[in-house]
């Protein structure tokens, strides 16, 4: 099975969180992890959209009733209709959580990994929470989230 990463970060972006998202989602799939994200605009497009580029493989979890709704870069939009409660989903989907900036809805979403137990890094985004690992770049985020999965070392992926 392969491993999945979460992407989480806000739906609206300025264009530095856009570039640090393309290519966080970009060194992911360079890596062969799938990216799960709610498949909207924004650090989810961003990500998504990086990952493309790279050859990934990206799942949107949509809090609506229609597929359409997903951003162009989804390959697999999975129609939840649970609005803000798909961030669960979301996280549950994923081995590690890398947080970007957003708003209330990321911060959910950190806070449902930490409660599950399941690694975020944060890069540029809500630093303050316990148990939270910080990262300064792209690059730093990816090696501590690959870094943070049991087995991944031994070439799980």
């Amino acid at each position: 099975m392969r491993t999945v990463a979460a992407v989480i970060g806000g739906g609206v972006c300025d264009q530095e969180t856009t570039l640090l998202a393309e290519k966080v989602g970009e060194q992911l799939a360079e890596r062969g992890v799938v990216l799960v994200c709610g498949g909207l605009g924004g650090v989810m497009e961003a990500a998504a959209r990086g990952a493309k580029r790279a050859g990934g493989t990206t799942v949107g979890i949509l809090p609506g009733f229609s597929a359409q709704e997903a951003n162009p870069y989804i390959d697999i939009p999975i129609v939840t209709g649970l609005s803000h409660a798909r961030n669960a989903i979301v996280v549950r989907s994923a081995k590690v959580v890398i947080a970007l900036p957003g708003e209330y809805g990321t911060l959910s979403e950190i806070a449902l990994a930490l409660k599950m137990r399941i690694p975020v890094i944060a890069l540029n985004a809500w630093y303050s929470q316990e148990g939270v690992i910080h990262a300064k770049t792209p690059e730093e985020a990816i090696q501590k989230a690959l870094k943070s999965i049991p087995g991944l070392a031994d070439g799980n992926r």
